[in-house]
């Protein structure tokens, strides 16, 4: 996970963590009860099937906002889910990984959100819960443009981004780009597969149910094409753009990653010029899931200490 304001990190939570954090939100001010008639209409109706306290209150909170679209040169409904207040200090603006959504925060964003922090979670151009009916380019730049508008639109001011796995790299591709910004899979097999990977040691019953909160948005009609047109793109290849990130990073990684090896977390904090690097024992490839209260602690850290010396930054993950 990269974090900077631009900070990048990949959260992860586990069976224990998850548990520890549910507690935490019965003994708080939180409401998990959600009725099927209090989710947006424009969610897969599979979403009342979802038992999940935490992703069904975020699930609750989504919404769409038109973005116009540059490159495109139309304008689409953008799913996201919008922070409670806004402060004076720099916003957090949550990104996800490949084919997922801003259900990937339902544990950390609560948290962030008790820490004080006006946070954002964004749908990546493609993929998520906005609406793609008229099915725009989701190439990388386009990508790239929607993000941008997004912020120009709706947050107006330079923000601290958070890129869990290919969040990062659309972090890193976002700030070369525009360092004024910034503070600096459908098949349920092969999501089973996929979260059994991605995550340590969970039962059947929390693994079947994350994989199907994480293949919510493959059910929407649009989510094929969305995702072929971004692979025909090529992808994002942002490894000679790192050493441009001048932006304070923060470097978040599980030590058991099973998807992408801890060396590389080493190497990237080698590569970045004023990155610092947090590893979390026991966690693997989506630390904002396994490990919450770890990930906003560090976060929440991160933004502060920035806040006091005024500079830059972003997150990785």
């Amino acid at each position: 996970m990269l974090i900077s304001n631009l900070s990048v990190a990949p959260p992860i939570v586990g069976p224990k963590s998850t548990e520890r954090c549910m507690n935490h939100g019965r003994k708080g001010k939180h409401n998990f009860k959600v009725s099927a008639s209090e989710f947006p209409a424009f969610l897969p109706s599979e979403v009342e099937k979802i038992k999940d306290p935490f992703a069904r209150k975020l699930a609750s909170r989504i919404e769409r906002l038109p973005v116009h679209l540059s490159l495109a040169k139309t304008c689409i409904m953008s799913s996201c889910v919008k922070p409670k207040t806004q402060l004076d200090m720099s916003p957090l603006v949550l990104l996800h990984g490949f084919d997922s959504s801003c259900l990937e925060w339902r544990y950390t964003l609560p948290l962030l959100e008790e820490a004080g922090l006006e946070t954002w979670a964004i749908d990546v151009l493609g993929w998520g819960f906005s609406d793609l009916e008229k099915l725009p380019s989701c190439s990388v730049a386009s990508k790239r443009d929607h993000l941008y508008q997004f912020w120009k639109s709706y947050i107006k001011r330079p923000m601290t981004l958070v890129g869990p796995s290919l969040g990062a790299a659309v972090a890193i591709d976002f700030v070369i780009k525009y360092p004024e910004a910034v503070n600096l899979l459908k098949s349920l097999p092969l999501r089973l597969y996929a979260t059994s990977l991605t995550f340590n040691s969970l039962s059947w019953s929390t693994c079947f149910e994350w994989a199907n909160i994480g293949r919510l948005h493959c059910l929407l009609p649009w989510w094929e094409d969305a995702t072929v047109d971004f692979m025909i793109s090529g992808g994002y290849n942002v490894s000679t753009d790192i050493e441009k990130v001048k932006q304070k990073t923060l470097i978040i990684w599980g030590e058991d990653d099973q998807i992408i090896d801890n060396k590389l977390a080493v190497r990237l904090h080698c590569e970045l010029p004023n990155a610092i690097i947090r590893q979390l024992p026991d966690c693997g490839h989506i630390p904002h899931v396994e490990k919450p209260a770890a990930v906003s602690k560090l976060i929440t850290e991160f933004v502060q200490a920035e806040c006091k010396i005024a500079t830059p930054s972003f997150i990785l993950s």
